[in-house]
């Protein structure tokens, strides 16, 4: 219905199942399709199925066709239309004037709709998927009950504007519907049609006509009708001045009384209409299984969108919330700020306080008076919960009463779950009635047990599967003749009437012996109200716990409301309505009124025996003297045998070390890998490149705990160390400053840095915000309320102020086990910066090994199912009879009563245990085992180790009192020193007598006599009550010996997922994971132990507690257990770690033998209670012995220190001089004897052995307990389906269910597209609603379950965020000495002129060229003889074997200098210009220019292409702007311009789009520069769309698959071609052709930082130098060569290659004529007759050297200068792979294989053939040389040209030129002879010059067979060569592909 806009799923899956569904609807002739949310979540269950049996016909067409026959009886006959007037429009959808009606044209249109009249949408058959527009009066339309529409018709055409239709078959005329039927308006006028928000009129709900195809769907208070919510049209809005009669108080509380709604206001009409589509809150919390008798569907695919009632009501606004939300009284009290913390059974929207009622949602008629002294006469505040209709206002004794309007909420939202699928094109169904409504809800209050609270979840799905059911079968009855009855309960299918209601809810009511009590009133709500109270006054409604009141008096709808009567779920009910904070006021107010101390007298009578003070006193004078208590003799004998030994004896003890897990190490990849992708982005929200180190702060809790514990982390982690923050003196308040306690003197600290990271751009802060659910107020509440409360609001004002969101260099991480709270609608944080902890296995393998196992609440839940022998969860069953017993007191005394009742049983307990059995009556069975095993465990340890009991009192005052009673009971049973009791407080750090303090130094071997614990970790092993208390837990970590956790004292406000989860967080624990074992086995080990307790079944008769009942035990029972440990105490919950029979059994042979003979098994709780004196039974009885090894005690390293349960060893150490299992010493001694000495056993009972191995027993209150461990049908736990956090809210009752199988990802989309935040909440002002830009892009969540060790993991993350920053800010650059250095000659070689800037030109020329390659990158290539030295084999270097051709180059790491060039990965302020990332020009604003010049040797035009953007377009000349371009400019060569570099850069590039450095902004220091990338066709899109604003130099696609040889000739050439046109142009200027600028730059796209070498040389001759080398600007290199005085004599210029290991004589003479490679400056004048060789792949810079060095230029190397270049491992020369060209075989393919013999049938290659002629030669030319092999003084006379014949092979090189510059060679004897596509130039007569060896061996290369016939007659080489047929060759190329063909001889 309308308003569609809001609330959808916005995702294509969901679109895509949306349209086939309709589809599927529209096409389908069977059932109705499954709805939409069924498919996308849900499986439907077999009921469905059932009910969905049979076929039907859906499509609305035929079913509407199908009505038509029904009601004429017979065949349809064709409509007889009027003949149509001449000219007229009979186009479908447009009326007779030729208008449009079709409401996808018009439904933005202004439409003329006189009063009276609505529009409506009519169906045409011809237009099935268009509804067309009318305007009808509304008179001649239904009422919402199908009646009272006058019979005729009246309407006008919205298209023409023609008005006054009269009859409906006129008009069908008019509008062309072309119906084969008579026109019935009951037929063709469906929908009424209603604009939304948008102003765009969309389709409403359904018109109800009485009597047409719904007659049998009716439902009498459909909301089809105006009066779709009642109650409004008496009051628009909610009164902003109090009403009069009532008390303004009252309206104090009220405002809060609304579903949390989007003001803190009420929100009557939470329904369809508010919030834009959004469904209001709802009440979400755990439903019981037992429902009602109805088949439950799971496949509840509602949509929820619902839209605005169908005509508008005064007041409302698709905009806003609905009328009644309208004014919001100011000073409410300070509800507002928690709005819903503290939910509980029931939704947390209505607040109620404890002095105020919620102000009815809408009252009338009389007040009600509430009586005086309800409270005391009924023990309880009535909950009373509006339902339908008007509700009376209530005045009197309003404080004990509390009104919600939760009920009303729930029965608004489920009148939208027809409308969610109306709007999207299904069937017309009606939503469930009011008056079905009423009597489900009183179905369920009805089988409701008497310790059950109704939650609203349950009435929603109730609601739900109620709908679903009805409207299939209605479905059903438009198919089959007889409809089927519907299944037992209520069947819409026959809707209930107003007047049946009252007597079926009376009905339904009287099966419950009384427990629903139905009230029928006759004028309104009020006179039952009245009665109500009357009843509960006189008393009369004693066993009654629900009331219903009904008045069916008015005509159109009911009046109801519900109200809880029942004490037990009224208080827990009223309870939940309070906030925290207001519950501790309340306690407050108790404690200090004295309502405690009247309590006393009560429980002075529960005790029998007298009171339990009177006992202890008397109990204390009789022992004061002499201690007889056998714990007191214990524990002075254990000390004495301390003192005498000195150390302690037991092993089990170990703190654990600080170690990172292999889990946290990939959770802090997964960290870093999504800061990666945040900096990957195109977005430029985090700019790593710019970043130099790490900082960070950690914000927690204000928990003293907490902060202890996270500054111990911080310090044990080294985090600090590696981030280079430690200074020498670390001091504790050095690591202070990195951790920040949320409390009130937060704000300066954080402040400081805020103000740090602005004024450190370059540095990384990571604003870390653990425990980050806690405290997600608005700031805005803080600013309602900050008088009162100065934290509220903290986290939001800190880390949500606009500094942290603006600043470029803070990542916010927010770190939690419960994030639910952060995974909203208006989240801040995107999904894909969401990190889950990983899941620690999948498919049943583990993903990493680890030795520890967690073990948290799905295990726990896991140990309470059938199989497991000891459940770890449990509930007191005696404990929860006596709390039920208590709860007939009033409610406010209820909290002290449980307290008081369990500081009585822990009292009775300690009293039994020492030495007052009688008292053990008057405790439950699990106190006493806590009892029982915290003062006996320290008796099992040589050192007196103990456990640790955690008893949860969540409110602070409550604590106080439990400590204080707590420690006078210790004091008065003498047992002070036998345990600690801790007060463990959020706002106070740990305290912990000096008794216990000495211990614990002792046994952590602290010799710091000032040292106190800070944190709970720090209490490992001692025997302590830790009483824990604050509203939540802020994360404290506990130790290894907490045994048990007591939680039977939280409040029912854990009843949201987060705090309940939060709450059983704390028992979280690490058990050691052994010897592996299969999976079966080791489960059990983990999680089975003695019997499973009878106790927790409430069988009290087994309550004893002496050792002797474990011998009352069979001996059957005890085989299964394999335990000492006795069941029937149920102090064995000590052990799943110690039946250690489970494991045994299943692997029995796990140990060699002498491990079987092991140590007697640990002792049971039940021998543990004996008396020292008492021997041990030997266990004889118990099968084989167990493999001990799995459970061995020893600890080994813990990882992460919040993590309390040591590794363990695998082997166990069973020694007779060490009195213990013990596992540091890592021996196996297995020569012990079977029956190894009792005290061995006792040893190893140390309860830390224990404590490793399984985790602590935890007792809940029955109500948690049965939500904890009950499940939905789909196996989930039903806990996981509560609210999941108070703060935030359902968007929607009818969303589909959790599932089990979803993942954490999964969870985190269903939450962020069901929830909302509440107002109060800090994302409520976050509308994005899921759109991208509504996430904060520095924003990251990392969540994993408590206590699993998320602060190493984010620790570690900043560590290896640091290594990367560091690692991001440093480059592998080659780092190789230079080759061959050893074969240079002493004699004229050296320029030594040591401080000249520049060559000198004339002693420059007196330089001999210099052959020899020094490039260390061309280690493998053949040496190149000169007549200047002879090489001797031995002097060649070290070359590599064939196998190390392929080892990894040898690299440096370097820091990258300021003047570095990057790659595409470089983000920063300075170069967004360079890049193109600039608001004056648009990204890609280029444009392609031709460029066309003709060049004789190609015989052809080139045509090249520049990619010229337009910020560059001052580089070059075109004819007019933006016409054809004409030519580069030039500068200068007199140009003296500091602010610019004279010549062009061009870089050659291929595949190095992302990595090659072509951001030269800072290498040229910000110097005007033209840099121009060389790019290969295919690739020139991949480069521009990563470098928008470089110059591309496009080839043309000839060269393709061409090597670097032709993008070199491509540049010389057109760079000579530009020269010409430059001169040209200049000339016509006045300029000489000869200034004109002539060189270019030709860079390699490796080249990463270059260099200058300092020199103090102490004289000018003098060989004794210091140097240094220093990193420079590109800018100084080239301004400093560009001012050379001679340059222009010189053809080609570079620079050394860096390397760390460069000599001094290298760089001693500033200059060398040699070869120059990777960075060149090429003067295009002089070389104009030189070309690059086009076809070349490898060595063509070689090649080139040596043309122009042959053609007499000067080449010189500038010393002083080196290049670095980095390491790059994708693209260039590597991105040529030779494979074969046929696809089937991915054989690799060698290089004896690129050759072949012509017209053989050899597989060819799909690589060019120059490249797999360079590759042959380069590995296997010994094949066509082989005198030439290892043959120096031999070597091959290479003609014009020097290919690499292979590392083996010398070559000379010589040119076939006249006047070319040769070496003489009349006294060399060449070993053989390689002519290369030689040209005219080489002759006969050439070639007769040279002399060869006999036998040496000749090779001719040539494009093709034909020439290379021609070449041998040319050449005449026949006279002196010797060929044979079989010595042709080729390369191994299709002919399509041009091989080229060999002719190798031998010489005569």
């Amino acid at each position: 219905m309308g308003n569609s806009y809001a609330g959808q799923l916005k995702t294509t899956r969901f679109e895509e199942v949306l349209h086939n569904s309709i589809e599927a609807s529209l096409r389908s002739n069977n059932l109705v399709p499954r709805p939409i949310f069924s498919q996308l979540y849900l499986e439907a269950e077999q009921q469905l199925a059932a009910l969905e049996g049979g076929s039907r016909v859906d499509n609305e067409e035929e079913e509407e066709e199908g009505e038509g026959g029904l009601e004429t009886n017979g065949p349809p006959t064709p409509f007889q239309l009027h003949p149509l007037p001449e000219g007229c429009c009979t186009t479908d959808g447009f009326c007779q004037a030729g208008k449009d009606l079709r409401l996808v044209s018009i439904s933005n249109e202004p439409m003329d709709v006189p009063a009276g009249f609505l529009l409506v949408g009519v169906k045409s058959p011809s237009l099935p998927d268009h509804l067309l527009v009318c305007a009808v009066d509304k008179r001649f339309l239904p009422d919402d009950n199908g009646h009272n529409a006058l019979l005729g018709f009246s309407g006008n055409c919205v298209g023409c504007g023609k008005k006054g239709f009269c009859y409906f078959t006129e008009f069908s005329n008019h509008i062309n519907l072309k119906l084969t039927t008579q026109p019935k308006k009951q037929k063709h006028l469906k929908y009424y049609l209603v604009r939304n928000a948008q102003g765009t009129l969309t389709k409403g709900p359904l018109i109800c006509w009485k009597g047409s195809e719904f007659r049998s769907r009716q439902i009498p208070a459909s909301t089809c009708s105006s009066s779709l919510f009642p109650a409004l049209e008496s009051t628009a809005a909610f009164p902003s001045e109090p009403v009069p009669g009532t008390n303004p108080s009252i309206l104090m509380g009220a405002q809060q009384a609304g579903p949390a709604s989007d003001h803190p206001s009420l929100n009557a009409a939470m329904g369809p209409a508010v919030f834009n589509g959004k469904d209001s809150p709802k009440c979400q919390q755990l439903a019981k299984n037992n429902l009602l008798a109805l088949p439950r569907p799971s496949a509840l695919g509602i949509l929820s969108n619902s839209g605005p009632p169908k005509k508008r009501h005064k007041g409302w606004s698709p905009e806003s919330p609905s009328a009644p939300d309208g004014g919001c009284p100011q000073g409410g009290g300070n509800r507002a700020k928690y709005e819903s913390a503290g939910m509980s059974c029931v939704p947390q929207v209505g607040l109620v306080g404890p002095a105020s009622v919620t102000f009815p949602v809408v009252a009338s008629g009389e007040p009600v008076s509430v009586p005086d002294n309800l409270l005391k006469i009924c023990k309880a505040k009535p909950v009373i919960f509006k339902g339908h209709g008007n509700f009376p206002y209530l005045c009197g004794n309003l404080n004990d009463v509390v009104v919600s309007p939760l009920l009303y909420t729930c029965y608004q939202n489920s009148q939208s779950v027809s409308r969610a699928y109306e709007q999207y094109g299904a069937s017309a169904i009606q939503p469930i009635s009011e008056e079905m409504q009423l009597l489900l809800t009183v179905y369920y209050l009805v089988q409701l047990a008497a310790d059950q609270v109704p939650l609203m979840e349950d009435l929603e799905q109730i609601f739900l599967r109620s709908w679903r059911e009805s409207h299939l079968t209605e479905i059903r009855q438009y198919q089959q003749a007889p409809p089927q009855p519907f299944p037992p309960a209520p069947s819409a299918a026959a809707p209930v009437t107003s007047a049946q209601l009252p007597w079926l809810a009376s009905l339904a009511a009287s099966s419950c012996n009384d427990s629903v009590h139905v009230i029928e009133c006759a004028y309104s709500l009020a006179e039952g109200l009245s009665e109500m109270f009357r009843l509960l006054v006189e008393g009369k409604l004693a066993k009654t716990n629900y009331v219903v009141i009904i008045c069916a008096c008015r005509s159109a709808a009911i009046d109801s409301c519900i109200a809880v009567t029942g004490k037990y779920q009224a208080r827990i009910l009223s309870e939940s309505l309070l906030t925290p904070a207001e519950y501790q006021k309340e306690v407050n107010y108790e404690l200090v009124t004295g309502k405690v101390d009247s309590l006393g007298a009560f429980f002075s009578t529960l005790c029998p025996e007298g009171d339990i003070d009177i006992l202890l006193d008397k109990f204390h004078q009789e022992n004061q003297g002499h201690i007889s208590s056998s714990l007191a003799a214990s524990s002075v004998t254990k000390a004495a045998s301390l003192d005498v030994s000195g150390t302690p004896v037991c092993t089990s003890y170990n703190l654990e070390p600080h170690s990172i897990r292999p889990f946290q190490l990939a959770v802090a990849q997964k960290l870093l890998s999504h800061v990666c992708s945040i900096a990957d982005s195109s977005t430029q929200n985090l700019d790593l490149g710019s970043f130099e180190k790490v900082d960070f702060l950690i914000c927690i809790p204000p928990s003293e705990v907490t902060y202890q514990q996270t500054l111990l982390h911080v310090w044990h982690s080294g985090v600090l160390l590696e981030l280079g923050l430690k200074k020498e003196h670390m001091t504790k308040q050095r690591v202070e400053q990195y951790v920040l306690k949320l409390d009130t003197e937060a704000q300066t600290k954080f402040k400081a840095f805020l103000q740090n990271s602005f004024q450190n751009p370059h540095t990384l802060f990571v604003l870390i915000h653990d425990h980050a659910h806690w405290d997600l107020v608005s700031s805005t509440v803080h600013n309602l309320y900050s008088q009162s409360d100065p934290s509220v609001g903290l986290v939001d004002r800190l880390l949500n102020c606009r500094e942290v969101k603006e600043a470029p260099n803070i990542v916010t991480l927010h770190v939690t086990s419960f994030p639910y709270a952060l995974q909203t609608q208006h989240t801040l944080i995107s999904p894909y910066n969401e990190i889950h902890w990983p899941a620690s296995c999948s498919n049943g393998v583990d993903l990493y090994h680890e030795n520890k196992k967690y073990f948290g609440l799905s295990e726990f839940i896991e140990s309470t199912l059938s199989g497991h022998s000891l459940p770890l969860l449990r509930y007191d069953s005696s404990f929860e009879a006596m709390v039920t017993a208590l709860g007939k007191r009033p409610r406010d005394e209820v909290r002290h009563i449980l307290l008081k009742l369990c500081s009585k049983h822990y009292a009775a307990a300690l009293m039994a245990v020492s030495g007052l059995p009688q008292m053990k009556n008057y405790t439950s069975v699990e106190t006493l085992e806590i009892t029982q095993n915290l003062l006996n465990s320290p008796k099992q340890c040589p050192c007196g180790h103990g456990l640790m009991v955690l008893l949860r009192v969540p409110c602070s005052p409550l604590a106080v009192v439990a400590y204080e009673r707590l420690a006078h009971v210790r004091a008065r049973l003498a047992l002070e020193e036998h345990f600690e009791i801790i007060l463990g407080s959020p706002s106070s750090g740990v305290t912990v007598g000096k008794h216990f303090v000495k211990q614990l130094r002792m046994w952590q071997k602290i010799e710091d006599v000032e040292w106190r614990p800070q944190t709970y970790l720090e209490l490992e092993g001692l025997p302590c009550i830790l009483i824990f208390s604050g509203m939540d837990p802020h994360g404290e970590s506990l130790p290894r010996s907490l045994r048990y956790c007591d939680l039977r004292l939280i409040n029912s406000s854990c009843l949201v997922r987060t705090a309940l989860e939060q709450e059983l967080g704390l028992a979280a624990y690490f058990v050691s994971n052994e010897v592996p074992l299969e999976k079966g086995a080791r489960n059990e080990a983990l999680e089975s132990d003695a019997e499973k307790l009878s106790s927790t079944d409430n069988e009290d008769e087994e309550l004893g507690t002496e050792g002797s009942t474990s011998e009352k035990r069979s001996p059957m029972k005890r085989e299964r257990s394999r335990s000492h440990d006795s069941a029937s105490s149920s102090l064995s919950s000590k052990a799943s770690g110690s039946a250690l029979g489970g494991e045994s059994s299943a692997q029995p042979t796990a140990l060699p033998q002498g491990e079987h003979a092991r140590s007697p098994q640990p002792r049971g709780p039940a021998e543990e209670g004996r008396g020292p004196g008492e021997k041990q039974r030997p266990r004889a009885s118990q099968g084989p012995p167990s493999a001990i090894s799995r459970h061995s005690p020893g600890p080994t390293p813990q990882p992460d220190c919040s993590l309390r349960t040591g590794q363990r060893s695998v082997q166990v150490s069973v020694t007779s001089s060490c009195s213990q299992l013990s596992s540091s010493s890592g021996s196996s001694s297995s020569s012990v004897a079977p029956a190894a000495g009792t005290w061995v056993l006792q040893a190893s009972q140390c309860s830390l052995t224990k404590a490793c191995r399984q985790p602590p027993i935890v007792f809940l209150p029955k109500l948690v307990y049965d939500m904890v461990v009950s499940t939905d049908s789909s196996g989930l736990p039903k806990a996981a389906s509560l609210l999941p956090s108070p703060s935030v809210m359902w968007a929607s009752s009818f969303r589909p269910l959790l599932s089990k199988t979803m993942t954490s990802t999964e969870q985190s989309l269903y939450y962020r597209q069901w929830t909302v935040p509440r107002p109060s909440h800090m994302d409520y002002g976050n509308r994005a609603e899921g759109r991208v830009d509504g996430f904060h892009p520095r924003r990251l969540l990392l969540s994993g379950p408590p206590q699993i060790g998320k602060t190493g993991a984010y620790l570690q993350f900043l560590s290896v965020l640091s290594r990367m920053l560091v690692r991001l800010t440093e480059v592998d650059v080659y780092d190789e000495e230079e080759i061959n250095i050893n074969l240079r000659e002493e004699s004229d070689w050296h320029y030594l002129q040591l401080s000249d800037p520049w060559p000198d030109l004339e002693l420059f020329k007196k330089l001999p060229f210099d052959y020899i390659i020094h490039d260390p990158k061309y280690e493998d290539a053949s040496l190149i003889c000169s007549h200047y030295q002879g090489i001797k084999s031995e002097d060649r270097g070290m070359s590599r074997k064939p196998e190390d051709l392929y080892v990894r180059r040898q690299t440096a790491r370097m820091r990258l200098s300021k003047y570095a060039a990057y790659n595409t990965y470089h983000h920063c302020e300075q170069c967004h210009q360079y890049m193109g990332f600039h608001p004056r020009y648009q990204l890609y604003e280029s444009t392609l220019h031709a460029f066309a010049f003709s060049y004789s040797m190609l015989g052809e035009e080139i045509q090249l292409h520049f990619i010229i953007p337009k910020s560059k377009e001052h580089h070059f000349v075109f004819s007019q702007p933006g016409g054809q371009l004409e030519s580069m400019r030039l500068p200068l060569v007199t140009d003296k311009s500091h602010e610019y570099i004279k010549s062009p850069t061009f870089t050659p590039t291929t595949g190095r789009h992302e990595h090659g450095l072509f951001n030269l902004y800072h290498a040229m220091d910000g110097a005007s520069h033209l840099h121009v990338l060389v790019v290969k066709e295919y690739e020139m899109a991949i480069y521009k769309k990563y470098w928008p604003n470089h110059i591309m130099l496009v080839l043309p696609s000839i060269f393709n698959s061409a090597g670097v040889g032709a993008a070199h000739f491509l540049i010389k050439e057109l760079s000579y071609h530009n020269l010409e046109l430059e001169r040209n142009r200049q000339e016509e200027l006045g300029i000489k052709p000869q200034d004109i600028w002539p060189f270019i730059v030709i860079s390699d796209d490796s080249c990463v930082m270059w260099n200058v070498v300092d020199v103090n040389s102490a004289g000018e001759r003098s060989r004794e130098f210091s140097w240094s080398e220093r990193n420079v600007s590109l800018k100084h290199i080239m301004q400093h060569i560009e001012a050379a005085p001679d340059i222009m004599h010189y053809a080609l210029l570079g620079l050394r290659k860096w390397s760390s290991k460069t000599r001094a004589s290298e760089v001693q003479e500033p200059f060398s004529r040699c070869h120059v490679h990777n960075f060149i400056i090429l003067n295009v004048d002089l070389t104009q007759n030189v070309q690059y060789n086009q076809n070349r792949f490898l060595c063509d810079d070689v090649d080139f050297n040596l043309r122009v060095h042959s053609a007499g230029l000067l080449l010189c190397r500038f010393n002083r200068f080196s290049v670095m270049k980095k390491q790059i491992v994708v693209g260039g020369h590597r991105s040529f792979h030779i494979t074969s060209k046929v696809s089937d075989n991915s054989a690799a393919v060698v290089p004896a294989q690129y050759i072949c013999a012509p017209d053989s049938k050899h597989t060819f290659l799909a690589a060019p053939a120059q490249l797999l002629l360079e590759k042959f030669l380069q590995h296997h030319s010994h094949l066509f040389f082989p005198l030439s092999l290892k043959n120096h003084d031999h070597p091959v006379l290479s003609v014009d040209c020097y290919l690499n014949l292979g590392s083996q092979i010398s070559v000379c090189y010589v040119s076939s030129r006249p006047h070319s510059l040769n070496i003489s060679c009349s006294d060399l004897l060449f070993s053989g002879l390689l002519l290369y596509l030689c040209d005219s130039f080489v002759g006969a007569s050439f070639l007769k010059k040279f002399h060869f060896l006999k036998g040496a061996t000749l090779c001719v290369i040539c494009q093709d067979r034909s020439s290379l016939r021609q070449t041998v007659v040319r050449l005449e080489l026949e006279d002196e060569w010797q060929f044979r047929l079989r010595d042709e060759f080729q390369t191994a190329n299709a002919r399509e592909d041009r091989p080229l063909f060999f002719l190798t001889g031998r010489h005569i």
